[in-house]
């Protein structure tokens, strides 16, 4: 017995070996995880959106040092030029000379044409200053700063130009489009009360920020438009309007209801302004200013200061936007209001004027450049869609409330479309591209989507309603 026992054991022992030999199979996911180790999808689309941020951060700031690396050596290459003509007495062929010199040690390098080191040659007599080049010029491309060389002359304007492309990241063809609307001209020229409504250190700010006049070449209206088709023309073309509007400016909503004393009233465009920290209030006018516009808009503001206007928040700014203005007429319109505002001028192009026909983008560039528009577009297109439910259903908001947050106070009221929960994902993706931010095009096309969706369910439930 002993014998069979011992045999047994070994026996045993021996398989128990050949199975500690076998490759274990790996454990499955949910062994690994357990439920403490679950995937928050919102988290973890969190997380990877944060991780592509750094990335797309890195390359950036790679991409701007090489940038800033040529844009000097071109500098540097142009000063010994001038440096070289002014000392040996040179004429202007021995550029093309140096060219072919400097190809033939180069033949790998692009930039060194004839007519490119003579912009080097302008580059460096108008920028003398090799620090401020270091610092700011050498930020922007080489193709903008061939721009600024053909179509500014003053060193003033210029820089001022210079300074405003790297602040809002603007393209080539934009910054063009700004210079030949004269935006220099344009800036901080608006009629207002400001310095006499906002404290000193929001005054001067608040004043730079606005324009005279606005131009909307994007828009194509007729001489017989009426005020909502304005409106409506420029909603639609969110993205340029943010765009001449100047940076800072974030779309809250057009037609922006308000109740006054059991009436009904409602804001044409209104606005918040990120670096102001305050409320924006644009009415629009197909006619030129008249006294009785500001009488309207210091109404408008006092009702947003007192519903809307958080106590952080600075003194809530009106634009009066018209076809046309009379300063004297403005002046006295505006001597005695306590609110803060402005008025402006806009101007509107059948067509683009034909110098900018070969400057901006083609309708294929610009598709590539913004292809967000349908995002914004149904953003609004569900905000507008989401009030009307909550109208409906007797669900009241008491200050500027986001689609969120109305979606959830529509839960507790009552029911909801089913795909709520994938649209709050979507929105924050929507949110982004209507403040004007990069959406990458993979996660657009899902927002759409889902909001195309939601939309439809919306809809239904308004009409059954």
């Amino acid at each position: 017995m002993g014998q069979i026992r011992a045999r047994h054991a070994g026996e045993e022992a021996t398989e128990r070996g050949r199975m500690s030999s076998r490759p274990r199979k790996p454990p499955r996911r949910s062994d690994a995880l357990g439920s403490a180790g679950e995937v928050d999808a919102q988290s973890y689309t969190a997380f990877v959106g944060d991780l592509k941020q750094k990335i797309a951060a890195a390359r950036h700031r790679a991409s701007l040092s090489i940038n800033r690396e040529l844009v000097t050596l071109y500098w540097t290459i142009g000063r010994d030029i001038l440096e070289r003509q002014e000392r040996e007495g040179w004429g202007a062929r021995v550029v093309d000379r140096l060219a072919g010199d400097l190809r033939l040690a180069f033949p790998e390098m692009t930039g060194l044409s004839p007519r490119n080191l003579k912009y080097m040659r302008s580059f460096a007599e108008a920028w003398p200053n090799g620090e401020f080049v270091q610092q700011v010029v050498a930020l922007l491309p080489w193709g903008h700063n061939v721009r600024l060389l053909d179509a500014v002359k003053t060193q003033e304007e210029r820089t001022w130009y210079a300074r405003q492309a790297i602040e809002h990241g603007w393209s080539r063809n934009v910054l063009v489009h700004q210079i030949e609307s004269k935006l220099f001209a344009r800036q901080g020229s608006a009629l207002t009360n400001f310095s006499r409504t906002l404290p000193a250190e929001q005054s001067e700010l608040a004043q730079q920020i606005l324009k005279d006049p606005y131009t909307f070449d994007f828009l194509s209206l007729g001489p017989d438009m009426l005020e909502r088709d304005l409106e409506r023309g420029l909603v639609e073309h969110l993205r340029s309007l943010i765009l001449e509007l100047g940076k800072g400016f974030a779309f809250v909503g057009s037609q922006y209801h308000l109740e006054v004393g059991g009436q009904d009233y409602y804001l044409d465009l209104l606005f918040y302004h990120l670096r102001l920290r305050c409320f924006v209030v644009i009415e629009l006018k197909i006619e030129d200013f008249k006294p009785e516009f500001a009488g309207k808009m210091n109404f408008y503001l006092s009702a947003v200061d007192e519903q809307l206007r958080h106590p952080d928040d600075k003194p809530t700014i009106g634009i009066i936007l018209c076809k046309g203005r009379n300063e004297v007429i403005v002046e006295y319109a505006l001597r005695d209001s306590s609110k803060p505002m402005g008025v402006a001028q806009y101007q509107l192009s059948a067509a683009l004027p034909p110098q900018l026909e070969d400057a901006l983008p083609t309708a294929a560039e610009f598709a590539r450049e913004f292809p967000l528009m349908s995002v914004v577009k149904l953003r609004i297109e569900i905000e507008r869609a989401v009030r009307d439910l909550a109208d409906k259903r007797g669900v009241a908001f008491d200050r500027p409330t986001g689609i969120m947050k109305m979606l959830r106070d529509l839960h507790r009221n009552g029911s909801v479309p089913s795909s709520t929960e994938q649209m709050l994902d979507a929105l924050h993706t929507m949110n982004e591209a209507t403040h004007g931010m990069d959406v990458d095009p993979e996660t657009a096309e899902r927002a759409v989507e889902i909001g195309t969706i939601f939309l439809g369910e919306l809809q239904k439930l308004n009409t059954d309603e």
